[in-house]
């Protein structure tokens, strides 16, 4: 069965036709093309036309005559548009002319890295130039380091090593940035959150740099697709941008289908698991060697996926897994094989969303919606990167979020991408960067780094003794460099290392951060890994280190987390009929409490177990909603907060619709008289330390956000709450949904009758 014979069985079977919410087709897309620029050298145009590149695609053209103005670009095309080009051809015809100059490539992952340098040694050799390029980062040999640093042409890095191991080290480089004509930004969008917001504040420490050393580079990004490519990038380095987005390359034709679970229970709205579901389709087109990949919203979704297909197809194709916690060398293995053809399949996370090489895929199945449209079509474009036809197929899970996405499919195909949101103004980010610019170079009084205060961090850091103010300039005066204790992907700097101690010799098999251990690496909690089951026996907390040995059982874990917030300050404030809205600062103290033993397959509760960890305090932002009172008399405590935590589990669920924000990146917490707003409040707050704009974005879109919830509500079938719109019945009590909704009622009366 091929592609065409396995759609047509898909449209046709009413076990998969009954599902199917939409099927979109979208035409395949001419390419549209331009001559070389002027200025590009023949060598160059040789080398691209032995490789079958006898024209430039437009946007390509347009790339290269923007930077050879002296502007910045950001180029925001589709997947496999050609992207690459866009920096490659002006770097190496740059390096071309003047051998001194240099380039510097960042990308958001050690993949990436690897690949782009694969494509460029191939550049490189075709034009038996002597343009010296390397990737430098943590795999990196010691005793290569001294040369990539001497004699480097292009460093091919990522942000992490650019903030722990150049940045910190630039007396080392000072060829590199005496020099340095191009910053390469490739995945800007990646660039977002506490990410982006962290490298920002590299990208300014970077800057700061080359201004020392008299270099002034340009910045060629580029992105997938997002409702802000110029603002964001913008923001990201500090500079205008010219934004490149009329896409030239070609495209086969493409198959849209959204794919919702049947229901297996009306009254309680509850829905066969999305992840069965994506099996029983994955099995379809691996089972006729139709090249595919199915990406999952976690690890832990990645791995129970995996061990189903496994078990399924009993070894008929190879099939891999892919995620974050994979050591290096199986991620370089996995990602070749895919490549060559030898791995008819992958499970993965959003890790393979970015724009690695991984040969031509036919069918992405996306189980689950990933929460954000920009990241659905870049997970979409990674079938079908040979212009053939290609299907993706996303699978809806009973989430508010997902119903709703699956059931007005309009909604998706019609409306803007989303906004990438980043704050490099977090105090506490800001914070951190401004310690590590200090160690690089000592700041002068009344320089610019972006922050109107900074003269007022420098003394707050001279009181605290990491700096001394001498004659004009703060200098740091602590030991150590403080790069290395700042993590710029999450909130904690510590991992925690995974060890299979039932292996010979004792091996590391993955890493975990400090914040997943709570949920993950807890004792007895089984951990998936690669499709394997091993067990926690022993969780060295202060040595961060789990000592974990393989099992085979028929059952994973999964835990629970108990919260209690308290707020510190309130920023802004504003009345919607009778309800009272803000924002502000809040502490949230997290604890993991329990967890479940699921049984695969059937995902039956089997048993239950404590946890006992320590309490993690976060201080971030958040929005929240204060409900007027008399409430608790007139329904009483119990129905009221139900009501509310209903309320809240839809909040949490609708809110991406207007923020790019993964699952998981906002929260809840609900209080019924709240010690500190004395009313009735439902508390949104943002995951991560400080805060990253998205409270603000909730408070100023909150009376879309409470409507899309109303009505989402309204149009849910079950009886008395469902997944698909309070939450579960179980958990959110028998009043959740008619509580929240004659609530939301309420709240969108322009008078409250109480």
């Amino acid at each position: 069965m091929n592609l065409n014979q396995a759609l047509s069985h898909l449209k046709n079977k009413e076990q998969y036709s009954a599902r199917i919410t939409c099927w979109k087709e979208l035409p395949a897309q001419e390419a549209d093309f331009a001559e070389f620029p002027p200025g590009i050298a023949e060598d160059i145009k040789e080398v691209l036309q032995d490789k079958g590149i006898k024209q430039l695609y437009t946007h390509q053209a347009r790339a290269v005559s923007e930077t050879q103005k002296g502007n910045n670009v950001v180029v925001v095309t589709p997947t496999a548009s050609g992207k690459t080009l866009c920096y490659n051809l002006p770097v190496l015809n740059s390096l071309l002319q003047d051998s001194s100059g240099r380039a510097l490539y960042m990308f958001p992952t050690k993949a990436l890295s690897q690949d782009q340098l694969s494509e460029l040694h191939d550049l490189i050799e075709r034009l038996e130039a002597d343009i010296k390029t390397f990737t430098y980062d943590g795999d990196t040999p010691v005793n290569a380091r001294r040369n990539i640093r001497k004699s480097g042409h292009i460093v091919i890095t990522n942000p992490d090593m650019l903030h722990t191991g150049i940045l910190p080290h630039h007396t080392k480089w000072i060829k590199l940035f005496k020099n340095l004509e191009f910053v390469v930004l490739d995945e800007v969008h990646n660039y977002r959150g506490i990410f982006g917001s962290n490298v920002a504040n590299v990208i300014k420490r970077l800057k700061r740099i080359c201004r020392f050393y008299g270099s002034d580079p340009l910045f060629i990004g580029a992105s997938a697709t997002i409702a802000n490519p110029g603002a964001h990038t913008e923001k990201l380095i500090g500079e205008e941008v010219k934004v490149i987005d009329e896409n030239g390359a070609p495209r086969g034709p493409k198959d849209i289908v959204f794919y919702n679970p049947p229901v297996v229970n009306r009254q309680l709205g509850i829905r066969k698991s999305y992840i069965l579901e994506a099996r029983k389709l994955a099995r379809l087109f691996l089972e006729n060697e139709i090249k595919s990949i199915i990406f999952t919203r976690s690890r832990l979704r990645t791995e129970i996926l995996l061990s189903y297909l496994r078990e399924n197809l009993g070894g008929k194709c190879e099939i891999r897994g892919y995620r974050g916690g994979y050591l290096p060398r199986e991620r370089r293995e996995i990602e070749q094989g895919l490549r060559e053809g030898r791995i008819t399949g992958v499970v993965s996370t959003n890790a393979l969303e970015l724009g690695i090489d991984i040969g031509p895929l036919q069918v992405c199945i996306i189980a689950g919606y990933p929460g954000t449209i920009a990241s659905t079509w870049q997970q979409a474009g990674r079938a079908g990167r040979r212009e053939e036809r290609s299907l993706a197929l996303v699978v809806g899970s009973s989430s508010p979020l997902d119903q709703y996405i699956i059931n007005n499919p309009e909604y998706f195909f019609e409306r803007p991408v989303e906004n990438a949101l980043i704050n490099p103004g977090n105090l506490l980010i800001l914070m951190a960067h401004i310690k590590c610019a200090a160690f690089e170079l000592p700041f002068a009084e009344g320089e610019d780094f972006g922050v109107e205060t900074l003269d007022e961090i420098l003394s707050y850091l001279e009181d605290k003794g990491v700096l001394h103010y001498r004659s004009g300039r703060w200098h740091w005066t602590a030991d150590r460099y403080p790069a290395e204790n700042i993590s710029l992907r999450s909130a904690s700097s510590d991992d925690f290392a995974v060890i299979d101690h039932s292996a010979r010799p004792e091996e590391v098999i993955a890493r975990v951060d400090h914040f997943s251990v709570l949920t993950t690496l807890y004792e007895d909690a089984i951990y998936l890994h690669e499709g394997e089951q091993y067990q926690v026996e022993k969780l060295d907390y202060d040595g961060k280190k789990a000592y974990v040995k393989q099992v085979n059982v028929n059952f994973y874990t999964d835990a629970s987390l108990a919260v209690d917030l308290r707020l510190l300050d309130e920023f802004e404030e504003r009345s919607v009929g009778p309800i009272k809205v803000q924002h502000g600062e809040v502490v949230v103290t997290a604890r993991a409490t329990m967890y479940k033993k699921i049984k695969f397959n059937t995902h039956e509760n089997v048993g239950y177990g404590d946890i006992n960890l320590p309490e993690v305090d976060l201080h971030t932002s958040a929005y929240w909603s204060c409900f007027p009172t008399g409430l608790e008399e007139k329904y009483g405590k119990e129905k009221l907060e139900e009501g509310l935590n209903g309320i809240s589990n839809l909040l949490v669920n609708i809110a991406p619709l207007y923020l790019m924000c993964a699952p998981g990146d906002i929260k809840s917490a609900v209080q019924v008289r709240s010690p500190y707003t004395g009313l009735p409040t439902v508390f949104i707050y943002e995951s991560y330390p400080g805060g990253l704009g998205m409270s603000e974005k909730m408070y100023r879109e909150h009376e879309n956000l409470a409507a899309k919830a109303r009505e989402h509500l309204q149009e849910c079938s079950c009886e008395a709450g469902c997944p698909a719109c309070v939450g579960p019945v179980e958990e959110v009590g028998q009043a959740a949904k008619e509580m929240a909704l004659l609530l939301l009622k309420e709240a969108d009366s322009d008078e409250y009758q109480g």
